[in-house]
């Protein structure tokens, strides 16, 4: 009896162990909340459309991050790399398509043609070193889409 609850216990204890996420597993402290692919109004490639697609970061961690070198790009593998960034615990940055003026708010692409697909694309966001921290995907409904 005594060795069958040993050999149970290790049983357990081994499950236990495979459920366990890994550290490579668990969720990036940085992830994507939500994605705005169809900016409002005529898709005319003004800079003021072009701004209005966009993806959002938010910092889930209890301490700030510093997101230089991390990647974001979509399917096509139109790819825009953060520069020396710290994004702040509990904050968010909204990645603009278009051009402007970078604030801890808000970053842009600089880019004169949109990114993000209306009719289904994915949002890929990488760590420096290129591996994968999140992904958020979306097909042809809506205007935007909450990660």
């Amino acid at each position: 009896m005594r060795t069958r609850l040993i050999t149970t216990g290790a049983a357990v204890c081994a499950a236990a162990t495979m459920l366990a996420p890994t550290p490579a597993e668990a969720a990036s402290a940085v992830q994507i909340y939500r994605v705005y692919y169809d900016s409002p109004g005529k898709d005319n490639r003004s800079n003021a459309s072009l701004n209005g697609e966009w993806v959002q970061l938010v910092n889930k961690s209890r301490t700030a991050r510093q997101l230089k070198g991390y990647r974001l790009r979509d399917k096509t593998g139109y790819t825009y790399t953060f520069g020396s960034f710290v994004l702040k615990a509990g904050k968010t940055v909204t990645v603009h398509t278009g051009k402007g003026r970078n604030t801890a708010a808000h970053r842009y692409w600089g880019r004169r043609a949109y990114v993000w697909n209306n009719t289904g694309d994915t949002a890929y966001l990488r760590y420096p070193n290129g591996k994968a921290a999140d992904s958020c995907s979306w097909g042809s409904k809506g205007d935007w889409k909450r990660c």
